[in-house]
C-alpha cells in the first residue's frame, strides 16, 4: 500500500457542499440577552438545537391556539420548576394539567413549610435519625408530612361530606381551593378553571392518609376516589378540541395519560418531550415522539410537529417557558 492510498483512508475528502447551516454559537460581544442567546441554539448543536426546536414547536402551539396539555411527575413540583409550573396556569398558558400524587401532596406542603436545599452525598442513616427525607439535593423534614396529615384529614371531612365518591379533579380543584399560596399550582388552577388530572392519586401521602382516614371508626367506610369519569372527560375535551399540544416533562403515568386520551382524536397535533428516560429499555418514559406516531397517539405530518429535549428539566425547563411563552 503506497502512502497515497493510504491518506484516502485518513483523509478521503469530500466533493459535496451541504446546504445546511453553519454550526455557531453566540457571540458575547456587545449587550447580552436571553432572547439572542437562546436563539443562538438553533446552531449550536446536540441538544441546544433540540431546545430550539422544542420552543419552535411551542410557539406553534401557541399560533394555532391549541388546547395545551402539561404533564409533569413529582419531583417538578419538588424542585424550584413549581413556581414555573404555577406561572403557566395562572397566564393562561396551559389548558390542562396531569400530574402524580406527589405533586398534589408537595404542591400543598409548600404552601406551608419550605424544602430546604440539601446535598446529593449524604449519610442515609443520619438523615433517617434526624427526621430528614432527601430528593436529591433537596432535603424535606418529616414534620412536612405530619402536617399534612392534619391538614388534609380536615379537608377530607368537607370533600366527602355530601358525596362519598369523588374525582381526583374535584379532589385538586377543592384542595386548591382551600390555599392561599400565590405559588401554588393547585391554587392557581382553581383560580384559573384548569384541570388538574391525577390518574395515581393514592400513589403517594394522600393514599396513605386516605387509606387511615377510612379505617376511622366514625369515617363512611364507603367513601373512595373514581377515575374512570375523568378519564372520559379527558378523552371527550381533547375530542372536540380543533387542535391540541402537549408539553411533557418527565415520564411516566401523566405522560401516556395525555398521549393516551389523544390517540381518540387521531393523536396530538404537537408536541414536547423533556426527558432523562432512555430509549433503550422500551419504556414509555424513555420513548421518543417518534414512537408515539407509530402508536397513532401523535400525528404523522409533513412538517416536524414534536421535539425531544434529552435534558434534566431544571436546566431546560425554565428556558423553554422563558422563550416560548414571555419573551418578545
Amino acid at each position: 500500500m503506497t502512502d497515497d492510498s493510504s491518506r484516502d483512508h485518513v483523509v478521503p475528502g469530500s466533493d459535496e457542499e451541504l446546504e445546511t447551516a453553519d454550526v455557531r454559537g453566540h457571540d458575547f460581544r456587545g449587550d447580552l440577552d436571553l432572547e439572542s442567546l437562546l436563539a443562538s441554539y438553533e446552531t449550536t448543536g446536540f441538544q441546544a438545537t433540540h431546545l430550539d426546536e422544542a420552543i419552535d414547536v411551542t410557539e406553534r402551539m401557541q399560533e394555532e391556539d391549541a388546547k395545551v396539555y402539561l404533564t409533569l411527575t413529582s419531583n417538578i413540583v419538588s424542585s424550584g420548576l413549581r413556581e414555573t409550573v404555577a406561572a403557566l396556569v395562572r397566564d393562561g398558558h396551559v389548558d390542562v394539567v396531569i400530574t402524580t400524587s406527589g405533586s398534589l401532596t408537595e404542591d400543598v406542603i409548600k404552601t406551608a413549610k419550605p424544602f430546604k436545599m440539601g446535598e446529593w452525598d449524604a449519610d442515609e442513616g443520619r438523615l433517617r435519625e434526624r427526621g430528614i427525607n432527601r430528593l436529591g439535593n433537596i432535603f424535606v423534614p418529616s414534620d412536612r408530612y405530619v402536617w399534612l396529615e392534619e391538614y388534609l384529614y380536615d379537608f377530607f371531612d368537607d370533600f366527602f361530606a355530601e358525596e362519598s365518591i369523588r374525582t381526583p379533579t374535584a379532589f385538586a380543584r377543592e384542595l386548591g381551593e382551600t390555599l392561599e399560596d400565590e405559588d401554588s399550582v393547585l391554587k392557581q388552577a382553581a383560580d384559573n378553571d384548569v384541570p388538574v388530572y391525577c390518574p395515581a392519586l393514592t400513589d403517594a401521602e394522600v393514599g396513605n392518609f386516605l387509606y387511615y382516614y377510612r379505617q376511622r371508626q366514625d369515617t363512611d367506610s364507603d367513601i373512595g376516589i373514581e377515575i374512570l369519569d375523568d378519564y372520559e372527560k379527558l378523552i371527550e375535551d381533547g375530542m372536540f378540541a380543533d387542535t391540541t399540544g402537549l408539553i411533557a416533562v418527565g415520564g411516566g403515568v401523566p405522560k401516556h395519560h395525555a398521549i393516551m386520551t389523544n390517540l381518540f382524536r387521531g393523536g396530538a397535533d404537537y408536541a414536547v418531550y423533556i426527558s432523562t428516560g432512555m430509549e433503550g429499555d422500551g419504556s414509555l418514559s424513555g420513548a421518543p415522539p417518534n414512537e408515539a406516531v407509530s402508536w397513532g397517539k401523535i400525528k404523522d405530518e409533513t412538517e416536524t410537529n414534536y421535539a425531544q429535549v434529552e435534558a434534566e428539566a431544571t436546566l431546560v425547563f425554565p428556558l423553554l417557558v422563558a422563550s416560548a411563552f414571555y419573551a418578545g
